[in-house]
């Protein structure tokens, strides 16, 4: 009878362990329940959140933005400007320390609103962009 419990017991502690989530399954989770939850979402005058999307083939967190009024121009964005707070925001972001941990990358996209094919800014921050701010 005592074997009878050891094995109810091993069985269920691998049956619990076999439910664990991986950071990957994780990530695709959290990306599609936000962009379900929050958007699309004006962040400010400028700019709204479109989407999140994890891509697992590059594990890459893709946000896609579109920007309104005065900062849908061409030009008007300087990508080196834009790219360095993007990571110094990134840099300062407690809840993607796993993510980061993990060497996943950051992309972010920014179409236009008067143009929605247009692409006004493309950046993709790596492991090699951000560790070295950490």
């Amino acid at each position: 009878m005592k074997n009878y419990y050891y094995v109810v017991l091993l069985s269920a502690l691998f049956v619990l362990a076999g439910c664990q989530e991986s950071l990957e399954e994780k990530c695709a989770r959290e990306c599609k329940a936000y962009t379900q939850k929050n958007c699309p979402a004006q962040l400010d005058d400028k700019c709204i959140v479109d989407s999140l999307i994890f891509e697992s083939n590059s594990h890459t967190l893709h946000y896609y933005y579109t920007l309104t009024g005065i900062a849908d121009s061409v030009g008007l964005l300087n990508p080196e400007e834009v790219k360095t707070a993007l990571l110094d925001q990134l840099s300062n972001t407690t809840s993607m320390k796993a993510y980061k941990d993990a060497g996943y990358s950051f992309a972010y996209t920014y179409y236009s609103q008067k143009r929605p094919e247009l692409v006004l800014f493309d950046v993709k921050l790596s492991k090699k962009d951000y560790g070295s701010k950490k």
